[in-house]
């Protein structure tokens, strides 16, 4: 009777993920434009990815998932476009991969397209930028890459990596925070700019587009908030 409240007993699982770790599990859940489910994981934990599922697309953790959830009753399916449906070797399920703890990630509702905000471990916080028009299978980098910067080595090949429109480093906060492309009318300067924060800092960026693959970044608050 109330839109605003959920059945508790309505719930039903479609899928459970062991994680083998406490810390930074990812879990957010959001309907894309397309109407698939879009979930979100962490790589599983502990520190440096030690199970080296980032970089595993054979595993669902450290991934981006995008399921159909209304194919029947009490059972997912996988999309027909996502990128590995006919790869033996890859889960099925991914849309993404590469990714250490995709907790907070938003649809542009006017384009579609996707910003992925992926928290970083010792130096490095990103924001990833990803096309509506995007067929899916792309690698964000991690456990080879902190943010655009090799991680396990001084030196690595980036080659079939994504790197992030937006990092910083550990002077400006510790854990990022995605947030929202702004299509509101209230604050028109502020339209079509990208939102961003430091769960730790309290700092907020907007990133606005300079075109051809070029984003740039302001700090426009620091608000000492835990956001």
């Amino acid at each position: 009777d109330n839109a605003n409240q959920a059945d508790a007993s309505s719930e039903i699982i479609l899928l459970t993920v062991n994680q083998p770790y406490p810390n930074h599990n990812g879990g957010q859940l959001q309907f894309g434009p397309d109407g698939y489910l879009d979930a979100g994981f962490g790589d599983g934990g502990s520190a440096n990815d030690p199970r080296g599922s980032g970089p595993d697309p054979g595993s669902l953790l450290g991934a981006l998932l995008r399921l159909d959830v209304d194919h029947s009753p009490g059972i997912y399916a996988i999309p027909p476009t996502n990128p590995f449906i006919a790869d033996e070797n890859r889960r099925n399920e991914i849309w993404a991969w590469g990714l250490r703890n995709p907790w907070r990630f938003s649809f542009d509702r006017l384009t579609g397209d996707l910003f992925i905000a992926d928290v970083g471990q010792n130096i490095w916080e990103e924001v990833h930028f990803q096309e509506a028009a995007s067929t899916g299978g792309e690698n964000y980098g991690w456990n080879i890459l902190e943010g655009s910067h090799c991680f396990i080595s001084s030196d690595c090949d980036r080659s079939g990596l994504e790197l992030p429109i937006f990092e910083y480093d550990h002077q400006e906060g510790c854990s990022v925070t995605g947030g929202y492309m702004y299509r509101g009318s209230q604050f028109l300067p502020l339209y079509g700019n990208y939102f961003v924060a430091d769960f730790c800092s309290g700092n907020i960026w907007r990133l606005y587009p300079e075109g051809e693959g070029v984003w740039s970044s302001v700090k426009v608050l620091d608000s000492d908030l835990v956001i």
